[in-house]
């Protein structure tokens, strides 16, 4: 294991060919704002190529010689992009990136194949959960919803790639240390947060460790210079979560139906905690 107590964890979604976000992942566009061009992501991994060492990009698993901080890219939902062309373009450069997979999707339109996943893990890269159903406000549902999220997922994935699964990110970026709780009782040691910070902390008996993430509009300067810990990027990306954190507390349920409307949220969407 990595012995540090910083990362920096980077957080794409979707990479897809030609602009078609609706090609891969969520549809609408709450999801198409995290989703980038396959151009676009490749200006990003030259940029951070040229950032940070080339040993710096790592795997939790791995033990490196350069005892700088470790960069994490990190890809949610399951898209499937993540292969083709996603994983792709980091094997060009010798990476490895974390894929996290919300199961309830796995072959449906848009989202990886079993088969798919299985070669994801067989390129060398790291499979990991984001629950079932994908929970918007997932530190808000009940003890047995969190710990069947993180279980099933958890069990799916493994019988897939025929070994444990022991990652996993919070998906909506809703996090509280019950979800830790319920992730560590699930098997799992690591658990990627949506906070942006390079912090990294022992919690509930997993080691949880928060993101920056990567919108549509987001320069290759920005991800380089995440990945190389520069503090203004790091800093305004703290600023804008704390601001958004305090809106949904105290907004509640409210701010996701204001959301939805605003960005035009797919319908045929049916989140772990909604009834639409």
């Amino acid at each position: 294991m990595i012995e540090t107590m910083r990362s920096l964890g980077i957080m794409y979604h979707d990479v897809v060919e030609g602009g078609d976000f609706t090609s891969s992942g969520f549809p609408g566009e709450g999801a198409h704002v995290y989703k980038l061009r396959r151009e676009d992501f490749d200006r990003h991994l030259d940029a951070i190529a040229a950032a940070v060492p080339a040993n710096a990009v790592s795997r939790i698993a791995e033990r490196r010689e350069w005892n700088g901080t470790p960069v994490f890219l990190t890809f949610d939902d399951g898209g499937s992009s993540a292969l083709h062309p996603t994983a792709d373009l980091l094997d060009r450069r010798g990476w490895s990136g974390h894929f996290f997979i919300t199961t309830n999707y796995i072959g449906t339109y848009g989202f990886l194949t079993r088969n798919e996943i299985q070669e994801l893990a067989s390129r060398g890269h790291t499979i990991g959960a984001h629950s079932c159903s994908h929970p918007l406000r997932m530190a808000h549902c009940t003890w047995q919803q969190l710990a069947e999220e993180w279980s099933r997922s958890c069990f799916t994935l493994s019988e897939i790639i025929g070994a444990p699964v022991t990652e996993a990110s919070v998906p909506g970026g809703d996090f509280a240390p019950q979800v830790a709780d319920a992730a560590a009782r699930a098997g799992i040691t690591r658990l990627f947060t949506s906070e942006p910070t390079a912090h990294i902390r022992q919690l509930c008996g997993t080691t949880v460790a928060g993101r920056f993430t990567i919108q549509r509009w987001s320069s290759p300067a920005t991800a380089a210079a995440i990945a190389a810990g520069d503090w203004l990027p790091c800093a305004r990306q703290a600023l804008a979560w704390n601001a958004k954190k305090m809106t949904k507390r105290l907004g509640g349920a409210r701010y996701l139906r204001i959301r939805r409307l605003l960005l035009g949220q797919a319908n045929d969407v049916r989140w772990g905690d909604m009834d639409g």
